[in-house]
């Protein structure tokens, strides 16, 4: 039988090889402990999904202390986390699969209650559109320098923990994307207003990660970078300016760029751009040169060979919570054996607890309708 492109290993351009081309996404659990330490219940749910993958994404992994998103989020800020985040690494790299750390900051999504009273942070003093979203303090330059600082001391954390590589979480609707956002960035200084000042804060922060991971990891180490293409808030990110963000970042020497999608193949808002999906679009302004990554219910394997069709690899989410075994029964050519849903009595064998469990709930809820 003909090798079929998702079971293909893949290379990054700094040696690293990947097993096949099947990622396990960056899905929020909410069990660690309350101060981000990581819990057994949580090192199970990665052990149950890893080994068949070519590396797994984690939930995302705060980098400060202002940053913190939810209550159970993994932790990276101190040093403290190091032993258990060692011990997350080399579970996942069971059968030579890959373990990836996200790197994330919240900024204006988060809430003073998360926050042990302290008011979130971000670009601006603007209102993220959400009923309980309260009023950020717009960071200052030191503030902003530090949180820089914080992402690259959390890389240095993840070299020592034993991770073959971080990802920026660049996407929906966090600290990063709010500096690149016209919605949540009104600045008029050397951090806003155009969009190349937009892009300023990203383009700082992702340098001084490169840099160090050139200087303290081995040289296979991975740096990637996720990015939501499009914003619903008025004004907010349109489809051409994240084509110039992804443009600038190929050019750097980061090894691959992650699009958040809800779906694959899903089209534009631009109307320049809604003869193809929107994926397409995107390789095409890569053009090789860094890898892409695609997710968005991705449920089969022909799913998943029409997304590499316009991607090098795709991410794999809610299918991995139903059933863990999803890549092996696709290697093996029993698709007709995957579960698809998950019952409330099976969700503890599953490890699907605290916020997983919700999602997947969620999940199936919305499929439903």
């Amino acid at each position: 039988m003909k090798e079929t492109k998702h079971l293909e290993s893949y290379t990054f351009k700094n040696g690293l090889c990947l097993k096949n081309r099947f990622i396990m996404a960056p899905m929020t659990t909410q069990m660690s402990f309350y101060n981000g330490v990581i819990t057994e219940d949580e090192k199970r749910y990665y052990h149950m999904r890893a080994k068949d993958l070519g590396a797994v994404i984690t939930a995302a992994a705060n980098v400060s202390d202002n940053g913190k998103g939810w209550d159970g989020e993994l932790g990276v800020s101190d040093d403290r986390h190091i032993p258990g985040l060692r011990e997350l690494a080399s579970t996942i790299q069971v059968n030579g699969t890959k373990a990836f750390l996200q790197l994330y900051h919240g900024g204006r999504m988060t809430h003073s209650s998360v926050l042990k009273g302290k008011q979130p942070v971000a670009p601006s003093p603007v209102k993220a559109l959400r009923p309980d979203a309260e009023m950020p303090r717009k960071l200052d330059e030191e503030g902003i320098y530090q949180i820089i600082n914080d992402f690259k001391e959390a890389t240095v954390r993840a070299i020592k923990a034993g991770f073959d590589g971080v990802e920026i979480h660049g996407a929906n609707t966090y600290l990063l994307q709010q500096f690149f956002s016209p919605h949540s960035n009104r600045r008029n200084d050397a951090w806003g207003g155009s969009m190349e000042k937009r892009f300023r804060f990203i383009n700082l922060l992702v340098d001084e990660i490169t840099t160090i991971v050139q200087e303290q990891a081995d040289q296979n180490f991975v740096v990637g970078y996720r990015f939501s293409p499009e914003e619903i808030e008025e004004p907010g990110i349109r489809f051409d300016e994240t084509l110039y963000l992804v443009d600038q970042l190929a050019g750097k020497a980061i090894d691959y760029l992650h699009v958040s999608l809800r779906k694959w193949d899903a089209i534009s808002t631009h109307k320049d751009y809604q003869e193809k999906p929107m994926i397409t679009y995107l390789n095409e302004q890569i053009d090789g040169r860094t890898a892409f990554m695609t997710v968005g219910d991705i449920r089969t394997s022909a799913d998943a060979e029409s997304a590499l069709e316009s991607s090098d690899l795709v991410a794999l989410g809610r299918v991995l919570l139903a059933d863990p075994n999803w890549v092996s029964k696709v290697v093996a050519g029993k698709e007709d054996l995957i579960h698809s849903q998950v019952a409330e009595e099976d969700k503890e064998l599953l490890g699907l607890t605290g916020g997983v469990w919700d999602m997947m709930k969620n999940s199936m809820a919305d499929r439903q309708k």
